[in-house]
């Protein structure tokens, strides 16, 4: 399916305006457009220099400041200024509809909490003058930033309303499992013993590390000692160390490539050979290979680590339709009035002469059909979700698996919905990563 949104189209094009994906105001062009409201809803106006400002901002952050490359953009991705400006008022009428259905919930941010989490962003920075470049850079003031901040604290709320609500029954949970359990199919879980190295550019330190790894494989390999013991009583990595250097199952973990690499050629029960990688030299064991059955009958026929994961996914998504269904009834019961686009505002651009034949076409096709959907309704084509705005990272539950060294990583349960279990399955995966890392 073609990008039809500018939304997603900014994702495609590389660009992660935060400004747009928690759909606050932002800073962004010094062309104003007049005091004219763009938008409505329940009285409330969104201002059109509102609209034009985050358009801007993202162009500026995504190189499409000139007119030739913005039109190109637009035709690429079979938009118009129109049906841009449509999804730049969309996601902000959510915004407002959000604020008031959080609010007749008793769901609110305190100002404590957006403290808590800007102050945690700015430790990151050497200084304020370095914290505010940064928030320039990004094309935001600070208070810009902490009204996006309270946004998708406010959303994460609304999930988690949900969320507390859900019940899954034993039907919903096989299903789940039968979709997910062919992507595990194959899956490996290993333990790991590190001789860690600070600076494996060091070759004496290496050649330290290797000798001592050297003498242990060789008398696990013996049968000398016991791997789970081995482990506990030798590897730098404290965290998979006191569980006998589990590290989990791969599929629910992000590990280096190295680490990936030898784990591929072991099967059960064998033991590696000396892996280097950046964190020094490992010894690595595949303790459990999994074979997804034909058929789940019952939850027990997966590791608890995947029946976790599963729930944790059959939940997440059941509370996010929940929240559309909501948010659904929140724009039905709205009065939502759009405005015309000025025809001044600077991202307008005649498209037509940009146009090579063979586009001409597909793109005049995409035009009509925003023109339709935007006199039909002022609904968002695309209603949002809860998940997707969490500042504070990943709502998965915390893992029981234990970290190894890794790298920065990252339903319908029907055959319909497979390649939406898939990307379920990859959230829950990195999130998985994300967890064991934090306990590292």
């Amino acid at each position: 399916m073609k990008m039809a949104k500018f939304l997603k189209a900014m994702i495609v094009a590389g660009v992660l305006a935060a400004c747009v994906g928690s759909l606050a105001a932002c800073s962004g062009s010094n062309e104003p457009t007049g005091g004219a409201a763009a938008a409505t809803v329940n009285g409330t106006e969104i201002a059109e220099q509102t609209v034009t400002d985050q358009i801007q901002s993202v162009r500026e952050q995504s190189s499409l400041t000139d007119e030739e490359s913005w039109a190109n953009f637009l035709i690429e991705n079979e938009m118009t200024p129109e049906s841009v400006r449509d999804q730049i008022i969309d996601s902000l009428v959510d915004e407002e509809l959000v604020k008031a259905g959080a609010a007749s919930l008793e769901i609110s941010v305190d100002g404590s909490e957006i403290d808590t989490y800007v102050d945690q962003m700015k430790a990151n920075f050497d200084d304020d003058e370095a914290w505010q470049n940064a928030l320039k850079q990004a094309g935001f003031t600070e208070d810009e930033y902490r009204e996006n901040i309270e946004s998708s604290l406010l959303k994460q709320k609304l999930n988690e309303h949900f969320s507390d609500e859900v019940k899954l029954s034993n039907a919903e949970l096989l299903e789940s499992a039968q979709t997910y359990a062919s992507y595990y199919d194959g899956a490996k879980r290993s333990s790991h013993i590190l001789f860690g190295v600070s600076d494996t550019s060091d070759e004496k330190a290496m050649k330290e590390a290797r000798n001592k790894a050297k003498a242990l494989l060789e008398r696990i390999n013996n049968g000398e000692v016991d791997f789970a013991q081995a482990a506990k009583e030798n590897s730098t990595d404290t965290a998979s160390a006191e569980k006998g250097g589990d590290v989990g199952w791969d599929v629910l973990n992000s590990f280096v490539t190295e680490y990936t690499d030898a784990l591929d050629k072991l099967k059960k029960n064998q033991v590696s050979g000396l892996v280097e990688s950046q964190y020094g030299i490992h010894i690595i064991k595949c303790t459990n290979v999994f074979n997804a059955p034909e058929k789940i009958t019952k939850l027990s026929q997966l590791p608890k680590a995947f029946q976790k994961t599963i729930k944790d996914m059959a939940k997440s998504m059941k509370a996010n339709e929940g929240y559309t269904k909501w948010l659904d009834k929140q724009r039905e019961d709205a009065e939502i009035v759009k405005n015309d686009m000025p025809a001044d505002a600077p991202y307008n651009v005649n498209l037509d002469q940009y146009k090579s034949d063979e586009s001409a076409s597909s793109a005049s096709s995409a035009s009509a059909s925003s023109a339709s959907a935007s006199s039909a309704s002022a609904k968002s084509e695309e209603p949002a979700t809860a998940d997707g705005d969490n500042p504070a990272g990943s709502d998965a539950a915390e893992s029981d698996e234990a970290v190894v060294v890794e790298e920065e990583n990252e339903s319908n349960t029907t055959a319909d919905n497979e390649a939406e279990a898939e990307v379920e399955l990859e959230k829950a995966s990195s999130s998985e990563a994300a967890s064991s890392k934090a306990a590292a």
